[in-house]
């Protein structure tokens, strides 16, 4: 594996490495648009629209959960707040002994210069770590790809965005006879020190070890806060095998499900328990490849290029486990 946190190319002897302050993560959302813009312009695909909302309250979880490996890259700048400029940013999540790097984005005017690569060394895990490194990836962004895979980060499998109305439900089969869903709510019925809660926290930590690779609990806390409503699945002798997520904003996911081929009844059920104000979003991972051809058939299309997901040693089995998106697990 390459060596880590080289010396500084003569180019960034200006810069500093910091962790962001939370009063900058808006700052970091609008810099993530403009260099996504940047390299979506020249091919004349749609731009990312200004509304940020989604992204930001996606970093302020991540900042909030680890706050030492959300770093940024300044420059001395006049006028700028604190006398200085946002030129990139980095953040990881560890859960586990998985560490995943949710983002890294280099300002278009700052690029070329090794700025990712020096953020990206700073956010690595010692070299010793024991488990495993991942991330995912624009399939439009080589550079970037690279950087990875020359730490053994190497993509894997593919991750398409399907969006749409869904104008055939048919096409999902439905939940086999047995498989009984229950809403979080209902299990959760009662003081949080409850047994419910006890209980749903139990379950779904159980099944998130043995598909995901680790728990994951500060996760579907920020699911809630996303106001996703979830479901347990359980099986004809009471024990859970899957649980789900769907919000009326459109989005579907996580899933997690033990027996690969109830992912299009899990998906099929999500969709029709919690109506959307509008288009509906799935992370597919074509994986089992049966899911893209389902939510195709049932009105949705692949949006944009494919992203990648890329890891350096297995450590989870995606034809159980849906994720969140391609920032987080």
């Amino acid at each position: 594996m390459t060596a880590r946190r080289g010396t500084l190319p003569v180019a960034l002897t200006g810069t500093t490495f910091r962790p962001v302050r939370v009063d900058e993560l808006d700052a970091c959302a609008a810099l993530w648009r403009d260099s996504i813009n940047d390299y979506l312009r020249p091919l004349n695909l749609p731009e990312v629209p200004d509304e940020l909302g989604p992204i930001g309250r996606l970093y302020r979880h991540t900042q909030s959960t680890d706050p030492d490996r959300f770093i940024v890259a300044t420059v001395p700048q006049a006028g700028g707040p604190n006398g200085e400029r946002i030129v990139a940013f980095g953040s990881a999540v560890e859960r586990g002994r998985i560490w995943f790097l949710s983002m890294l984005f280099v300002h278009p005017d700052s690029q070329g210069q090794g700025l990712g690569r020096a953020i990206f060394e700073r956010l690595l895990p010692d070299p010793d770590h024991p488990g495993s490194l991942a991330t995912a990836v624009d399939s439009l962004q080589p550079i970037s790809t690279a950087l990875y895979a020359g730490y053994g980060i190497a993509p894997r499998m593919p991750i398409l965005d399907l969006r749409g109305e869904i104008t055939r439900p048919e096409a999902f089969p439905a939940l086999p006879s047995g498989i009984v869903p229950v809403a979080f709510e209902e299990i959760a019925s009662g003081p949080p020190s409850g047994s419910g809660h006890r209980a749903l926290a139990d379950a779904i930590d159980a099944l998130d070890r043995d598909l995901l690779g680790a728990e994951h609990p500060l996760e579907h806390r920020y699911l809630r806060t996303e106001n996703r409503r979830g479901f347990l699945y359980r099986g004809p002798d009471g024990e859970p095998i899957g649980y789900g997520y769907a919000a009326e904003a459109g989005r579907i996911g996580p899933i997690a499900v033990r027996d690969e081929s109830l992912m299009e009844a899990l998906v099929g059920h999500l969709a029709a328990a919690v109506p959307a104000r509008g288009a509906r979003g799935v992370w597919g991972t074509g994986d089992p490849p049966r899911l893209v051809a389902t939510l195709l058939a049932a009105g949705l299309r692949i949006d944009g290029a494919p992203l990648m997901m890329c890891w350096d040693r297995p450590f989870a089995d995606f034809r159980r486990y849906l994720p969140i998106s391609p920032g987080l697990l």
